[in-house]
């Protein structure tokens, strides 16, 4: 898996199953917008597996997270200002310290356990998205829809347009479970990897949004409460 790290370079999400149109043309028959991440997030399979890879990786998780705090064990030695960081001075003690190639062996180790855990999830998320153009045209027939395009595009659509949760339904059907271990010379593809990244983005977006909620209720429930004598 060792192109993994490359191919989650900062990218635009090219998977997308829409039909490109003209700026002047005129379509006859039913538009509909799909969002490919939140389909993807909303099947069984995708919320299956990425519970599975929490436990058949969980040693590798666990190695992971311990060889991290060792790394940032030995990065606080040079960070002489103690302001949480490795300046350019630092670095260059760093670069000089018989600690280096200790150093650049843990951040080796810790990219290679997390390219197990990220590519068993692309892995999971290739199979579904095997499946997603099939999906698509299942709701497309069904619904009588010619055009299907990305809702980022869109300035308004009522809510029937969105046809994201059928197509999630269609998958259901169509890809009930995945597998998380993939069988030894698999390397993800380009579309993979980028669709797993927006996933990724999503999911934490989701959670830092949640987190605030909760926050926020419990300073509001703080407020409300009566102040005793």
């Amino acid at each position: 898996m060792t192109r993994l790290t490359k191919l989650l370079a900062p990218v635009g999400l090219v998977l997308a199953a829409t039909v490109a149109l003209p700026a002047q043309a005129q379509v006859d028959g039913r538009m509909a917008s799909v969002d490919v991440t939140r389909t993807i997030i909303g099947t069984t399979a995708f919320q299956t597996a990425y519970e599975q890879v929490n436990t058949t990786y969980a040693q590798q998780n666990e190695l992971r997270r311990t060889k991290a705090q060792e790394r940032q064990a030995m990065l606080a030695k040079f960070d002489t200002n103690a302001d949480k960081q490795v300046d350019e001075t630092e670095q260059a003690a760093m670069q000089a310290s018989a600690d280096l190639p200790k150093l650049q062996a843990l951040e080796q180790e810790i990219q290679g356990l997390s390219n197990q855990i990220d590519g068993a999830r692309v892995y999971a998320i290739e199979q579904i998205i095997v499946q997603y153009g099939a999906a698509l045209q299942e709701v497309a027939t069904a619904d009588q829809i010619k055009v299907v395009i990305d809702p980022a595009t869109v300035l308004f659509a009522v809510p029937e347009a969105d046809i994201t949760q059928k197509v999630t339904a269609a998958l259901n059907t169509r890809v009930p479970t995945v597998g998380v271990v993939p069988p030894a010379g698999w390397q993800p593809s380009r579309e993979g990897a980028q669709l797993y990244q927006e996933i990724q983005q999503r999911l934490l977006a989701a959670q830092y949004a949640q987190a605030q909620q909760q926050q926020q209720a419990t300073q509001q429930g703080n407020t409300a409460a009566p102040v005793g004598r």
